[in-house]
């Protein structure tokens, strides 16, 4: 059913992404997500969908079209280290005899 003016087409509301700080925690943990018109309803909605137990101290809302993300299907070649940089990572390095407080 549509309403007057209405061209049978719903204007789609921008999805947010919900990270949620519990009582108990340090940092933010995505809850979920939503649609929402603008980023105090999606603060509201997400209080009331997501801290319904009072579980919540903090939540961020952000548009999820403003998230830029790896691409999970080539995370081998995005998290391998480069060639020639082991030496960034521990496994590199060996213990030395000459050194003893290692």
């Amino acid at each position: 059913m549509t309403s007057p003016g209405d061209s049978g087409e719903r204007e789609q509301w921008p999805l947010w992404e919900v990270f949620v700080r519990s009582s108990r925690g340090l940092s933010h943990v995505h809850a979920g997500s939503l649609h929402a018109p603008d980023e105090t309803m999606a603060v509201r909605n997400a209080r009331d969908l997501y801290t319904r137990r009072g579980e919540g101290v903090s939540i961020w809302v952000v548009r999820a079209s403003a998230i830029t993300a790896s691409d999970p299907d080539a995370k081998g070649a995005f998290f391998e280290s480069p060639q020639g940089k082991e030496y960034r990572h521990a496994t590199y390095y060996t213990e030395s005899d000459t050194v003893p407080h290692l």
